[in-house]
Formats: C-alpha cells, sequence, structure tokens
C-alpha cells in the first residue's frame, strides 16, 4: 500500500527550457577540464570552493530560465492525485531556484531534497524516505528517466514513469 509519493521535478513536474550544452561549458570553465561527464559524480568529487562556484552558475541559470518554464501536465495530475497523500520532492535542481518555483506554481510537499543535499537520485531518495518515515516498499516513485527507474530499483520502492514533455 502507497503511504506517500516522491516526486522528480524537471521533466516529471516541469520542463526546464535551461541550454545544458552551454551550460556544462561554463562549468567545464570553472572546473577547468572539458571531462565534466556524469555530471553529478564530477561536481561531488569537487571542493567545496569549486563545486560553490558551480551551484552559483547552476543556480543562476536555473532562475533565468524559470519565467519560461512549463508544466507537464501527466505529472501534475498525479500530484493531483495524491493531494492528500504525503509528498516530497527529489530535485537536481538547486534549493533557491525550487522555493521560487514551488511558490508559482502552488505546490506543496512534506519534504525537497536538492542537489545540496545529494547529487546522487538513490541517496536523495533515501533523505526523502526517512524524513517522511516510511519505507520504500510505502511509497512511488514518480518520475521521466531511466535513471529515475534504476534509483527506484535501487532503493526498492514502486516507480511511476510519466513522459518527459512540455505541456
Amino acid at each position: 500500500m502507497t503511504k506517500a509519493v516522491i516526486f522528480d521535478l524537471d521533466g516529471t513536474l516541469i520542463h526546464l527550457p535551461i541550454d545544458y550544452d552551454k551550460l556544462f561549458q561554463q562549468f567545464g570553465k570553472i572546473m577547468k577540464t572539458s571531462n565534466i561527464r556524469p555530471l553529478t559524480k564530477t561536481v561531488a568529487a569537487l571542493d567545496m570552493e569549486t563545486k560553490k562556484k558551480v551551484f552559483e552558475v547552476w543556480e543562476e541559470t536555473e532562475i533565468g530560465a524559470l519565467s519560461k518554464a512549463t508544466v507537464n501536465n501527466e505529472g501534475l495530475a498525479i500530484y493531483k492525485k495524491h493531494s492528500e497523500m504525503p509528498k516530497a520532492l527529489v530535485t537536481m535542481q538547486g534549493r533557491v531556484f525550487v522555493g521560487e518555483l514551488l511558490e508559482t506554481l502552488h505546490l506543496s510537499f512534506v519534504h525537497v531534497v536538492t542537489r545540496e543535499d545529494s547529487l546522487d537520485r538513490a541517496e536523495q531518495l533515501r533523505i526523502a524516505l526517512k524524513k517522511l518515515e516510511v519505507s520504500a516498499s510505502e511509497v512511488t516513485f514518480v518520475g521521466n528517466t531511466d535513471e529515475d527507474s534504476r534509483a527506484a530499483k535501487m532503493i526498492s520502492c514502486k516507480f511511476q514513469r510519466v513522459a518527459d514533455k512540455a505541456d
């Protein structure tokens, strides 16, 4: 039985139009390397000062794209369907951006786990489970990528995929 739902953000509830090639070039300059993929693992291994610079550029880019963000109606319908259930959000977006977006869209989550908490999706899910005080078998994770599906499988929770499309 599902007691709580955890949502991914970008691609699942919204589509954030960011030119990631350009953003990754900026990251490469900050990190002084062209080999930045896989990004989350590369950023996780950075020293705190460099990571802070990367996060600042990332946050600035997200905030700049906020006004152009569009909703994923399929993901929002699932959110509304579970309106009475405890919900958490896991995202690789930054805390400031997420706060502004949730306020703009009038979405509410009991807990929000961002890249500042962890750059690993499975770890983000574990953090959310702990904060929700539920076991993995009692949770459905709603996401849009193969990475989301793999993370759900790693922690043994149910997974519901939504199409990654802007509506």
